[in-house]
C-alpha cells in the first residue's frame, strides 16, 4: 500500500476535558487485559464467597468490581497535572514524524518509535511498547487533512519494520 503525503501545520489549542478523554481512552486500551483480569478475580472470588457463606464480602467484591472502572474513569478526569498540555500548540507533520510547539516547550518525535496508531473517531493514540504515550486530536486537522493522516497510519502498519 503506498502511502500519502504528509506535511502539513496545524495551531490548536486542546481543552482540559479532552486531554481528559485522550488520556482516559488511552488509559483504557493500556491496561485493558489487566482491568479484565482484576474484574474476573473480584466477581470470582465475589461468587465464591456467597457461595461459602461469606455474604457480606462477596456483595463488597461485587460492588468493587462494579464500581472499579468507574473509580477509575473518574480519577483520571480529575487529574489537573496536565493543565500544561492546555495551551495553544503548533503540530508540524511530515512523512517522518511531527514536531510539537508551544511557548514553553518543542518536542519531535519520529513515526518509527511508535507501534501501531490507534485510530478513534476523536484522536488518533500512540503507544510505544504498549504503554499510551499521546495522541493527536482529529479536530485540529481538516477533513482532507485527516484523510491524508487516516491513510498514512494505515499504511504504516501494513509496512514492516526494519
Amino acid at each position: 500500500m503506498k502511502a500519502c503525503a504528509v506535511d502539513f501545520t496545524v495551531r490548536y489549542q486542546p481543552s482540559p476535558e479532552e486531554v481528559a478523554r485522550a488520556l482516559q481512552q488511552g488509559v483504557k486500551l493500556q491496561f485493558r487485559a489487566l482491568l479484565t483480569i482484576l474484574l474476573s478475580v473480584l466477581a470470582g472470588c465475589g461468587l465464591l464467597c456467597v457461595l461459602i457463606g461469606s455474604v457480606t464480602i462477596g456483595i463488597a467484591m461485587f460492588v468493587g468490581a462494579a464500581v472499579s472502572p468507574l473509580v477509575v474513569s473518574w480519577s483520571l478526569r480529575r487529574r489537573r497535572r496536565l493543565a500544561f498540555l492546555c495551551v495553544p500548540t503548533t503540530l508540524h507533520l511530515t512523512g517522518d514524524g511531527y514536531k510539537v510547539e508551544t511557548e514553553q516547550s518543542t518536542a519531535t518525535t519520529r513515526w518509527s518509535l511508535f507501534g501501531p496508531v490507534v485510530t478513534t473517531p476523536e484522536f488518533w493514540l500512540f503507544f510505544v511498547n504498549r504503554q499510551f504515550t499521546g495522541f493527536l486530536p482529529r479536530r485540529a486537522f481538516t477533513d482532507e487533512q485527516q484523510a491524508a493522516l487516516d491513510a498514512f497510519f494505515a499504511a504504516r502498519q501494513d509496512t514492516p519494520v526494519s
